[in-house]
């Protein structure tokens, strides 16, 4: 999508990858938009503003109360020129001034006066992201909707490896033009609410399959995954109808939940109501199989070494799904320990799927039970991978996308 005539204001922190914020101008410039430049003093240190104002056409702004500027209110007018204010890099000390609503400089105080979008593209030493507090600040930043791009992976700067590096230029512009697309054509930079208007609906948790009043077959799902989803979809806009099974989580503000325990009665809560959703997202770990008697009373312990016990197929919900007349735009989840992409890309063929997102359970730190994951993303004609990530901020990721491809497809 064309980005002619839109008013990006890259604003830019003080860290070494500051040095990539003047390819990412001349890029954005080079696809027509007006661009404009708010640095920080620290940033001054890294790139110079002559630098930013030659490759932008434009003066670089600094100060907060600047007398060149209409009633000496540069800030209040800047927040009202741009469409989109991309921090880019985005600083451990600028997510904390944004996550605690200071106003100290241009940048933080142009980030409260603005109704536009705004989107950090986060860039500092691997510890320094792993910090409980840095994770805290994204997450409440990730709440109000901010848009959060990265950070990727590799080497860095300090010599270090890990998750920190801000993404290239053409991986940002390539984000900045995709917040130009919507579902009626009215293309608009600092589109805060991708899913508005649409109805979605999503399974999460474990199932419990009963052996008899007092034991079940399950598995090691959280449901956090699932829950992180509910909560993005609705800050993206949507209205959200969650599934669940039994999980020790709260129900994220906004969401209607419909808890469940076993494979079929997730199916009926899905089916009630699936006619009615636009999107319908498959996280809950399901049990594919269920005991064909439920015992009336405890199974009691005996003599023998074994216990047979003969299982029945469940329903498989999300191919039932796909499998309607006018079906929604229908997202599965794959969990696999070995061969990733072929199990998936077959679960997404074989099931008329629309998209599946898969994750390798096996890989320590990611997966069940854990506050992070790395997705794999395919659909029909395209992949992309979603890299480590707190679930919070990869339920974000992974709903743009879903919304980029639903729009494509209708």
């Amino acid at each position: 999508m064309s980005l002619a005539g839109k008013r990006i204001l890259i604003g830019i922190s003080g860290g070494i990858a500051a040095y990539k914020s003047a390819d990412l101008v001349r890029r954005l410039k080079e696809r027509h938009a007006q661009v404009r430049v708010v640095m920080t003093d620290s940033a001054k240190a890294f790139i110079t503003p002559l630098t930013l104002q030659a490759v932008s056409g434009e003066p670089v702004s600094d100060a907060l109360l600047d007398a060149s500027a209409e009633a000496g209110m540069g800030h209040i007018e800047l927040a009202k020129w741009a469409d989109l204010i991309l921090i880019a890099p985005a600083t451990a000390n600028m997510l904390a001034k944004l996550a605690a609503g200071l106003a100290d400089d241009l940048l933080s105080t142009l980030c409260l006066a603005t109704p536009a979008l705004v989107a950090i593209a986060p860039a500092m030493n691997q510890q320094m992201y792993a910090h409980a507090a840095t994770q805290h600040n994204l997450k409440v930043l990730a709440e109000r909707g901010v848009q959060i791009w990265g950070p990727g992976q590799g080497a860095q700067a300090c010599g270090d490896m890990g998750s920190g590096r801000m993404l290239e230029p053409l991986e940002l512009v390539a984000l900045v033009e995709k917040l130009s697309l919507s579902s009626n054509q009215t293309s608009v930079v600092g589109n805060l609410k991708p899913l508005a208007g649409l109805k979605l609906m999503l399974t999460a948790g474990p199932t419990r399959e009963a052996l008899d009043p007092v034991r079940f077959l399950s598995n090691h799902s959280s449901g956090k995954m699932g829950f992180a989803l509910a909560e993005a979809a609705v800050q993206l806009g949507a209205s959200v109808t969650l599934v669940s099974g039994p999980v020790a989580l709260s129900t994220p503000s906004g969401v209607k939940r419909i808890d469940v325990e076993s494979a079929t009665q997730m199916q009926a809560a899905v089916m009630e109501d699936i006619d009615e959703q636009h999107i319908f997202i498959a996280c809950a770990a399901v049990a594919d199989y269920a005991p064909k008697v439920i015992a009336e009373h405890k199974i009691k312990k005996t003599s023998s070494d074994t216990l047979i016990i003969e299982l029945v197929k469940n329903p498989d919900i999300v191919a039932g799904v796909a499998a309607l007349e006018n079906k929604p735009f229908t997202v599965g989840f794959a969990a696999e320990t070995q061969d990733l992409e072929i199990y998936a890309r077959d679960k997404l063929s074989r099931k008329n799927l629309d998209m599946i997102a898969a994750n390798n359970v096996a890989l320590a730190g990611q997966g069940f039970n854990s506050d992070n994951n790395a997705l794999s993303v395919f659909w029909p004609n395209g992949q992309q991978a979603l890299t480590l990530a707190p679930k919070h901020e990869l339920a974000h990721h992974l709903l743009t996308l879903i919304a980029d491809r639903y729009y494509d497809s209708h």
